[in-house]
């Protein structure tokens, strides 16, 4: 038998790495090794993932010859950034933040010789909005800067010749187990307020983002130098309450809330996470066109659809 190639995937205890981690290491096939890099290796994630099989090495992507030295030897790396933690450095931006580390790790592939890498990003939402002065600016230049600054972060791989495939990810089916899914009013109803008005939203369960990239891995060659958007399922706000209703056997009504009403709610991240939301709506046709659900279905079979994935998680949707 050949020696196994090595993929090295940071935020390896995340929910993106986790799930590319796992799907490695349940692969019957053993076609690859992989190299989980984490900040703390004695964390419990990083010992879990230890003990089913994984070489758990620590490695931050603030820390550019901690990168270079985890990438060093393997074939391929899936690399996620985390725009929602905080940024290392005093008075950085999490959008330069972002740029910043996408840069040490395209500096690393480069230099290591990686022969695939993954870069975990999004679409640029300033191409659909431009100046639209009906949606705030954040962090001076950007509209969505967790979509914006990884969009603009994919030139920093291709401007180096890094063989990568651009994975597009999209909204998380697990926001609605940490207050996105339906509330319960005063007078005791459930009522979903995704601010989707009759638009229908993309997402994915984060596991199968890491099933769906070891599919890319899988595939050898055939999507370096390609974007490969991915979802789960397409669904409007009133499927999704009408899964919810069947699912979790009470009634739950969609009542949208408006783009600006959710930016005014004032909660840390409101303004990004409205103009987010308008962008899936505004944007929905062109968002939902460029992911194929037949063809993320190709790359992870076990791909699962809204439903399914609630019928699995149900219990931790929290509706107080």
């Amino acid at each position: 038998m050949s020696e196994q190639k090595i993929i090295a995937v940071a935020g390896a205890t995340g929910a993106q790495g986790g799930g590319l981690v796992r799907a490695i290491l349940a692969d019957p096939e053993r076609r690859f090794a992989v190299r989980a890099l984490t900040r703390n290796a004695a964390s419990d994630k990083a010992q879990a993932l230890a003990a089913l099989g994984a070489e758990v090495v620590e490695a931050d992507l603030d820390d550019e010859a901690s990168i270079r030295k985890a990438f060093d030897g393997a074939y391929g790396a899936y690399v996620v950034t985390n725009y929602w933690q905080t940024p290392a450095k005093a008075g950085q931006s999490p959008a330069e933040m972002e740029l910043e580390q996408a840069g040490i790790a395209a500096r690393a592939a480069k230099e290591t010789g990686v022969q695939h890498l993954i870069w975990s990003t999004l679409e640029d939402t300033r191409d659909h909005f431009g100046s639209d002065e009906r949606v705030p600016t954040v962090e001076e230049t950007y509209k969505v800067p967790h979509f914006d600054a990884k969009s603009e972060a994919n030139r920093l791989f291709t401007d180096l010749g890094v063989p990568t495939t651009f994975l597009q990810t999209t909204f998380y089916f697990d926001a609605f187990k940490q207050g996105l899914g339906p509330a319960r009013t005063p007078d005791g109803k459930l009522v979903l307020t995704l601010p989707m008005d009759s638009a229908p939203i993309s997402g994915i369960a984060t596991e199968d983002i890491g099933k769906t990239a070891f599919g890319v891995f899988a595939s050898g060659s055939e999507f370096i130098g390609e974007t490969v958007s991915i979802a789960g399922d397409h669904v409007t706000g009133k499927e999704l309450a009408q899964t919810f209703t069947e699912v979790l056997g009470e009634q739950v009504d969609y009542q949208p809330l408006g783009f600006d009403d959710y930016r005014a709610l004032g909660f840390p991240g409101a303004v990004e996470l409205g103009n987010m939301f308008q962008y899936y709506a505004e944007d929905a046709d062109g968002f939902t066109g460029r992911r194929d659900l037949d063809q993320v279905r190709k790359l992870n079979p076990e791909l699962q659809s809204f439903r399914t994935w609630l019928e699995a998680n149900k219990a931790d949707i929290p509706l107080s």
